[in-house]
């Protein structure tokens, strides 16, 4: 194979591949005009049951399982397959045209919050939970959370793009980010040695943030590179992972916006508590 040669300038070719050819582009806004939804409590939650999407769910559910009232949410399934991010309401919540997005009614005017990380925090602070209140401690939690925020984007659009979704197999990015990868793990896994959370014996918003990206990638539910990356090695994420899945809260925040396994582990959207009981997909009758 020949050595690729970049252009003098690049241009944008449609056909790329890839499984997200469809939807991706080198320009911003909007492409639709469509009006977000707005249900009936004060948090909104438009978004998709992605590992980003899932750590907002959890917290949600976590806040609701401690007796925080207040955090009642609708939650509106966002297809990102189908450029749903690109409505002109969503652009107007997330002019990054990415998911998850919250919106808090509560206020006036309605408050966005836009990238997982600032949606943890924002409910972190405004319900006064699963952040501590020791300024050591919070500080710790912050310096995972913000590890994660900067860390995940190696593992999902490096590694999990070129092992799993780019159109062909490249030895050079594949070792180049496996390599960051195992290395990301090992961190993790020195750390979680010695310490219960990440922030350490507390349980936080910077493991919510954490798991649902590499406690999925250590127990091979995603990108199915379980084998290839040795996970097996890392025993004491393991041990958190399996730790942090078996909380109720956890379990039911997974299901939300989620359009993928098991037809009983799906709540394509999330308007009441009952709604777990009642609509997942196993419990729906089956659309045309």
């Amino acid at each position: 194979m020949a050595d690729y040669v970049p252009p003098k300038v690049w241009t944008w070719n449609k056909e790329n591949g890839g499984r997200f050819a469809n939807i991706n582009r080198p320009v911003a806004g909007a492409t639709h005009d469509k009006d977000l939804p707005v249900g009936k409590h004060p948090l909104q939650l438009y978004s998709l049951g992605t590992p980003n999407g899932v750590k907002v769910t959890v917290m949600l559910e976590e806040l609701l399982a401690a007796g925080h009232a207040g955090a009642e949410y609708d939650a509106w399934l966002i297809n990102i397959g189908n450029g749903d991010q690109f409505g002109s309401g969503y652009v107007a919540a997330n002019p990054n045209s990415k998911i998850p997005v919250l919106v808090d009614h509560s206020v006036s005017p309605p408050q966005r919050v836009f990238e997982s990380g600032a949606i943890l925090l924002y409910l972190a602070e405004k319900f006064g939970a699963f952040l501590p209140t020791d300024r050591a401690a919070r500080t710790e939690a912050l310096n995972w959370l913000f590890w994660q925020m900067g860390a995940a984007p190696f593992l999902g659009g490096g590694f999990g793009h070129f092992y799993a979704y780019a159109p062909s197999k490249m030895e050079y990015p594949i070792d180049r980010y496996a390599m960051e990868v195992k290395r990301q793990l090992d961190v993790l896994d020195r750390h979680l040695a010695v310490n219960e959370f990440m922030a350490g014996t507390e349980y936080s918003i910077a493991d919510m943030g954490i798991w649902p990206w590499y406690g999925a990638l250590v127990k091979g539910l995603v990108y199915d590179a379980a084998e290839f990356l040795a996970v097996h090695e890392y025993t004491s994420v393991l041990r958190w992972t399996d730790q942090i899945a078996a909380r109720p809260a956890v379990k039911r925040g997974r299901m939300v916006n989620r359009v993928q396994g098991e037809p009983s582990s799906q709540l394509h959207e999330r308007h009441d508590a009952s709604d777990f009981d009642t609509k997942t997909q196993d419990k729906l009758a089956p659309t045309a």
